[in-house]
C-alpha cells in the first residue's frame, strides 16, 4: 500500500445535490488563471477526476470541486468544478458547498456572524457571503457573473418528440429552458429516467442546430444542460426546476446557475423586479432563493447580476486510496 496514491475530500450536499470538495492528493495545477488550470487538469490529470467521480468511489451523478490557488488578487481561492463528462464553467451549488467547507473547516478566516469569500471560477469572479451561527454556516448567498438571454421562444426539431420551444440563457453556463407542460414532462422523482432521456435529446438537438458563443471566452461557449420548469409544490416557491446536464446527470438542487439564467429570462420578459425574492424548488422540493441585484450592459446586451442563496450540509470525510495494482483504479461507469 505504500505505492498507493491517496486523495482526501470533504463531501456535502446542497439542496440534495452532492459536492465532493477535494482537499488533497491532486498535483499543483500550472496556469496563469483558472481557465489555464482547468485546462491543465483536463489534459494531465483527468484520471484523478474519473477516480473520484466514477464508481466505485462515486456515481454517475457525483459532482466535484478542486480547490486551487487563485492568480487573481481579487480572489481568495480558485475552483475547478467537474462532473461525469468533464469540467464545468461555473456551479452555483458548488459555490455554496465550497464556501461552507472553507469556513467550517478553517480554510478561510471568518469574522463573527458573517464571512465574505471571493472565488475565481472559469466564468469569472464570484463573491459569496456566509451567515454563521454557533460555528456553522447557516446560509450562503453568492453574487454571480453577468447573466443574460441569448434567445427567447426559439424552436428546434427533436427526434421522436417533434418541435420543441425553448429559451436560451447564460447564468455561468448556457442552458436551454423548456416549459415542462409543453413537452409532456412530469417534474417528479419517479420520472427521473424519462427526464434524463428527454433532456439529453433536447440538448443534443439544440447543440447541433446552432452555434453557442460566449462574448468573452470561447471555452465557455457550449450548451451545458436542459432545464425543465413548471409549477412548484411548495407554497413559498414560484417555480420548479429539473436540470439535465453534462452526460445525463440530473441535478437534485434547483441549479444555482440555472436559477441565475432564469432570472435573466424573467428580466428580459419584464416579469422580474429588482431585489424581488424568487424561490425556486428542485425535484426533491428543496429550494434556492434568487434575486436580481443589478442590471447592466454586457457586451452590448442587457444583463443582470443575480444573487442566489442556499445551504450546505456535511455528509462525509474521505481518504480515497488509488492502488496502482487495481485494474479499476481510475473508476468506471454503469448506466
Amino acid at each position: 500500500m505504500l505505492s498507493s496514491h491517496c486523495i482526501t475530500a470533504l463531501d456535502v450536499h446542497v439542496a440534495g445535490e452532492p459536492l465532493r470538495v477535494i482537499t488533497g492528493g491532486f498535483p499543483e495545477l500550472p496556469g496563469r488563471n483558472i481557465l489555464e488550470k482547468r485546462r491543465a487538469c483536463r489534459e494531465r490529470y483527468d484520471h484523478l477526476r474519473r477516480a473520484v467521480i466514477f464508481e466505485p468511489r462515486g456515481h454517475n451523478d457525483m459532482y466535484g470541486c478542486l480547490i486551487v490557488p487563485s492568480e487573481t488578487p481579487a480572489a481568495d481561492v480558485g475552483a475547478v468544478f467537474f462532473h461525469n463528462d468533464g469540467y464545468s464553467t461555473m456551479c452555483g451549488h458548488g459555490i455554496i458547498g465550497l464556501v461552507s467547507v472553507l469556513i467550517e473547516h478553517g480554510l478561510v478566516s471568518e469574522k463573527g456572524s458573517s464571512a465574505t469569500v471571493r472565488i475565481e471560477t472559469p466564468s469569472g469572479l464570484v463573491q459569496a457571503k456566509a451567515v454563521i451561527r454557533d460555528g456553522r454556516v447557516r446560509s450562503v448567498a453568492f453574487r454571480n457573473v453577468p447573466s443574460f438571454v441569448v434567445a427567447l421562444d426559439e424552436t428546434v426539431d427533436v427526434s421522436g418528440v417533434g418541435r420543441v420551444r425553448y429559451d436560451l440563457a447564460f447564468g455561468g453556463a448556457f442552458y436551454a429552458f423548456c416549459r415542462a407542460e409543453d413537452v409532456g414532462a412530469e417534474l417528479k422523482p419517479e420520472h427521473a429516467s424519462a427526464l434524463r432521456q428527454l433532456g439529453m435529446e433536447i440538448k443534443t438537438a439544440i447543440a447541433r442546430s446552432r452555434q453557442i458563443v460566449h462574448p468573452e471566452e470561447p471555452e465557455l461557449g457550449f450548451l451545458y444542460g436542459t432545464i425543465f420548469w413548471g409549477m412548484p409544490e411548495r407554497a413559498e416557491a414560484r417555480c420548479r426546476h429539473v436540470c439535465i446536464f453534462a452526460d445525463g446527470a440530473l441535478d437534485r438542487s434547483p441549479t444555482g446557475t440555472g436559477v441565475s439564467a432564469h432570472l435573466a429570462i424573467r428580466a428580459a420578459r419584464g416579469i422580474q423586479s429588482m431585489d424581488e425574492p424568487w424561490v425556486c424548488e428542485s425535484i426533491l422540493g428543496t429550494t434556492f432563493t434568487g434575486r436580481m441585484v443589478q442590471a447592466l450592459d454586457y457586451h452590448n446586451r442587457p444583463a443582470i447580476i443575480p444573487e442566489i442563496e442556499g445551504r450546505a450540509f456535511l455528509t462525509g470525510q474521505h481518504e480515497f486510496v488509488l492502488d496502482p495494482e487495481d485494474p479499476l483504479c481510475e473508476g468506471f461507469r454503469l448506466r
